[in-house]
């Protein structure tokens, strides 16, 4: 699971693009029981998610065009100028150059070789966020991908990133951790081929964020019931836990999970 001693390659920081951002504050404070925080004209409309005081995701408007709705995962970088050059030697595009962010961190955002898209975070004076895998926060990460050989290959070229095999009902599902450290205590997400399982109706390559809930039933109802959609029903899987799919109103795709008490 997730813990915020940030190395290279831990997902480090979240946020949705939103063209709604006052939809999207109330509908994931009535999903996740979130409070915003809005950093005012400055940030052009950026702001926190916070439980408790402490940020567990980030929102702001679209600034990419053509660009639709959609949560983007970041990953921690120890030197944001290696790792984007990393990225291209591995067949990736850099969507945005490096860019100093009023000297909380340098961001990249970049583009798998197979379309993924995802973001490069290097700290400064934020680290990343304040709070994940408890109730209602970020717990796991997860990429669909056609090729997940060929995914691992790319990840592993950038983060050092290693993967064990799971074999699941019908499917390979690759397990990744980071680059050091003990492979179990500091995993993070997996890889899912595209078309099987939870990820069936996913129409492209993408990260999925899943969010850790006391009860995925009820979540998933309030979603539906504050104009989300249901793309997956709450099922159990064995040893990983119960989980579900869901897209805001504006179509961002995440995923909810009650951890299996013994992962």
């Amino acid at each position: 699971m997730l813990g915020t001693d940030f190395r290279l390659g831990s997902p480090v920081w979240l946020d949705l693009g939103s063209p709604d951002t006052a939809g999207a504050v109330g509908f994931y404070g009535s999903v996740f029981g979130w409070t915003f925080t809005d950093l005012g004209p400055d940030a052009g409309g950026y702001g926190f998610f916070q439980v408790g005081g402490k940020t567990v995701a980030a929102l702001g408007p679209l600034t990419e065009e053509g660009a639709g709705s959609a949560w983007m995962i970041h990953f921690h970088a120890d030197d944001i100028q290696a790792t984007v050059s990393a990225v291209r030697s591995g067949g990736g595009k850099i969507r945005m150059e490096p860019m100093d962010v009023m000297g909380e961190g340098w961001l990249a955002q970049a583009t798998d070789p197979q379309g993924a898209e995802f973001a490069i975070w290097q700290p400064g004076k934020t680290a990343g966020l304040g709070l994940v895998s408890e109730e209602n926060t970020l717990v796991w990460a997860e990429l669909h991908a056609p090729d997940p050989a060929a995914a691992i290959t790319f990840y592993n070229g950038v983060f050092g990133w290693r993967s064990q095999d799971m074999e699941t009902p019908g499917m390979t599902y690759r397990v990744l951790s980071l680059k050091d450290g003990d492979q179990q205590q500091t995993s993070f997400g997996g890889i899912a081929p595209m078309g099987d399982g939870a990820g069936a109706g996913v129409e492209k390559p993408r990260w999925v964020p899943y969010f850790n809930v006391a009860d995925v039933d009820a979540v998933v109802s309030a979603a539906s019931g504050n104009g989300g959609s249901v793309l997956m029903p709450a099922a159990d899987v064995p040893d990983v836990g119960r989980i579900a799919w869901v897209a805001d109103p504006s179509g961002a795709v995440f995923a909810l999970l009650k951890p299996d008490p013994q992962m």
